[in-house]
């Protein structure tokens, strides 16, 4: 069950026989229907599946409903509704990858998930957004030296473009345009374009910020000697007396890590994520009275309902109907 394990989709072949040019490119592009961070996730989710039925001493594949039933209700006890929807959608996956019905599908799994979901809840865990004032501070306080410069220009890109920590990882020199207007971002591909027909983003120059994005891109490009390929690398720390080599490119987790080691002494990081740039970036533009529209370009977002969500803490009090009623 190997390959099934790592999520891949198998040709039937002859014992020892190779697969053909055409088979090799259609396991291939079976594999990239799903993007890397989804399967890497699956691959996770059903290890964990997998050690606690080796546990129970039960069958993990075929799975029987009652199993996954049991194996959810043990999640509920540490674990968000979130993170059990994404294991339940593993173990589907996995079977119907092994030609099998999933056991999730089942009634009484579906049972037990609604009975998790009305007892834990299903707001999603919001981490504070990290809001221009603060952001000015964290640029300033960053030293005169490459991992600062690379952090200043990691901070106050992913904020001006309201990007997801995998976006701003993701970025080559080749999807930067420095113009004389400002910076133009080429977004390859984004959690609501996994095919790749990407979009641009506009990032204007603030020749009145010391925290202009834009000259901290190009400052950060300079002082690395970045000409090609990834934008954002890890900057190791070289023995006494040697230069600095850069390392290879920084993963998403990174950035998260990035926010919180340059957080204001005193802040509490625990309530700061790699998202909290995204976040910040569409709730200070609310409060300052940008449009929908103009949000939207920049964020990408595709349903009004969902960038909303953002707003609702603004709107608390702006547009509470209190202040309507003459009392």
């Amino acid at each position: 069950m190997a390959e099934t394990t790592s999520l891949t989709v198998t040709l039937e072949r002859p014992i020892g026989a190779a697969l053909s040019p055409a088979q090799e490119r259609a396991r291939e592009y079976a594999r990239r229907a799903r993007a890397e961070s989804t399967l890497r996730a699956y691959r996770t989710d059903w290890a964990d599946f997998t050690r606690w039925c080796a546990d129970q001493q039960l069958i993990a594949l075929p799975a029987l409903p009652e199993t996954v039933a049991a194996y959810v209700a043990s999640q509920a006890e540490a674990h968000r509704v979130a993170t059990i929807a994404r294991r339940c959608a593993a173990i589907s996956v996995v079977h119907k990858t092994a030609g099998l019905d999933s056991p999730v599908s089942n009634e009484l799994v579906r049972t037990v998930l609604k009975g998790i979901r009305r007892t834990l809840g299903v707001a999603p865990a919001e981490k504070a957004p990290l809001l221009p004032s603060t952001l000015r501070d964290m640029a300033a306080a960053l030293p005169a030296s490459l991992i600062g410069a690379r952090d200043r220009a990691l901070l106050l890109l992913g904020f001006a473009g309201a990007f997801r920590r995998s976006e701003i990882v993701a970025l080559d020199v080749e999807d930067l345009s420095f113009t004389t207007d400002g910076l133009t971002v080429l977004l390859r591909r984004s959690k609501t374009d996994q095919e790749g027909q990407g979009r641009k983003i506009g990032i204007p120059h603030l020749p009145h910020s010391d925290a202009c994005p834009v000259r901290a891109v190009r400052e950060w490009l300079t002082a690395a000697g970045i000409t090609e390929g990834p934008v954002f690398r890890a900057v190791p720390r070289p023995p006494a007396g040697c230069p600095v080599t850069l390392g290879p490119r920084l993963s998403s987790r990174c950035v998260a890590l990035v926010i919180k080691r340059r957080l204001p002494a005193g802040t509490d990081s625990s309530q700061y994520a790699g998202h909290s740039l995204r976040s910040g970036f569409v709730t200070s533009a609310f409060r300052g009275g940008a449009g929908m529209k103009a949000v939207m370009r920049t964020t990408g977002h595709r349903s009004v309902a969902v960038l909303l969500r953002y707003d609702r803490e603004t709107s608390l009090f702006k547009r509470a109907a209190l202040v309507n009623t003459g009392l």
